[in-house]
């Protein structure tokens, strides 16, 4: 099975060509403030994108008759359960809506549509950040203004925790884990018998915080900047997503260089010691969502290579039970998994309506 793979960053497109799960091309474009400065909106960067994609395939000296299926990022679509979906016109729709929000992975499963459908293949998404398995418990705030929602890095989380119930013997659906993606952004996830019935909502203000978040905030203080009238709307959301956490306490989300800083000052390792802090209290509270039965705790993402990181936070939640460490992110390879399993007759597509 060739499949071409689809996923667009705020400031990158990453291209790729499996051949089953072997890789025939992986190709990260990078796009300056100039390539994207003529285009409003992130829909606007359609065609862009789009020739960009179908210039490299051609480099590539594969001909599109010879794929089977497209993938693409799913977007910020309504919410739904996790799998992989066939794109249909009420997906595109809605991703060029931007339902939940425009963001540029809406354009993964749109550019995916229209390169697929005059081949007449499928084309696909698997399990964007929107997947909501949430029971109902799992949704009430505290106040009936505002409901919590799921989401969440749910690709890769459930991407490894198929590849750690591979490892071990056991069927998803069988076994309850709690999983950590740890990047620029944390998100951790109680994954009961295949379903994540909770997870902190790492995009907007929840749970711990991370090189770029700045997670759970005390929210009288927040809503006491917030009127101060010292900060436009803009800049308290940039201090909540993009410039929170690390960044916010010192200017940098490179853990390397501030890991470094902090072998000379003290008050660098206070933060860091911090934030896996944050992140093992997350790890504990999810256990509780599980009722304690826990299968594994699996630590992923990139910050899942440093072995500081992983060694304290396994001395505070390994009472749990075990903890494993599955180190970055591999979204392509998730992708091409998710098309796989339906191209092969191990599950079927969802339909999104």
């Amino acid at each position: 099975m060739k499949l071409l793979i689809i996923n667009p960053g705020s400031t990158s497109t990453k291209v790729a060509i499996f051949e089953d799960t072997t890789t025939i091309l992986d190709k990260t474009i990078r796009h300056s403030l100039e390539d994207l400065s003529p285009f409003d909106i992130i829909t606007d960067q359609y065609d862009f994108r789009k020739q960009i994609i179908m210039d490299h395939v051609k480099e590539s000296g594969i001909p599109f008759e010879d794929l089977d299926a497209v993938v693409g990022m799913g977007g910020l679509l309504k919410p739904i359960s996790g799998g992989t979906y066939t794109v249909n016109e009420a997906m595109a729709r809605d991703l060029r809506a931007g339902v939940q929000g425009l963001h540029a992975s809406n354009l993964g499963g749109l550019i995916a549509y229209e390169i697929a459908k005059p081949l007449d293949i499928p084309a696909f998404i698997v399990d964007p950040v929107v997947v909501d398995e949430f029971e109902d418990i799992s949704r009430i705030s505290g106040n009936p203004l505002v409901k919590r929602r799921s989401i969440f890095h749910a690709l890769n989380q459930k991407a490894i925790a198929r590849q750690y119930c591979q490892d071990v013997g056991k069927g998803y659906f069988n076994v309850n884990l709690i999983v950590a993606h740890m990047g620029g952004g944390i998100s951790i996830g109680a994954h009961a018998c295949g379903r994540v019935i909770d997870a902190n909502n790492a995009l907007d203000g929840d749970g711990p915080f991370s090189p770029e978040r700045s997670g759970q905030l005390p929210v009288g203080d927040l809503v006491d900047l917030c009127f101060s009238g010292k900060y436009t709307q803009k800049e308290i959301r940039q201090g909540i997503t993009g410039k929170g956490g690390m960044v916010a306490y010192f200017g940098s989300n490179n853990m390397m260089e501030i890991e470094e800083r902090a072998k000379t000052d003290p008050e660098v390792q206070l933060i860091i010691d911090a934030m896996i802090y944050q992140i093992s209290k997350e790890i504990a509270a999810m256990s509780t969502a599980l009722c304690g039965k826990v299968d594994a705790i699996l630590l992923t993402g990139g910050l899942a290579y440093w072995d500081y990181l992983v060694k304290e936070i396994t001395r505070r939640v390994g009472f749990i039970t075990e903890v494993r460490a599955y180190p970055g992110e591999n979204e392509l390879m998730a992708l091409a998994l998710g098309a796989l399993r339906v191209l092969k007759g191990e599950e079927e597509a969802k339909i999104y309506k």
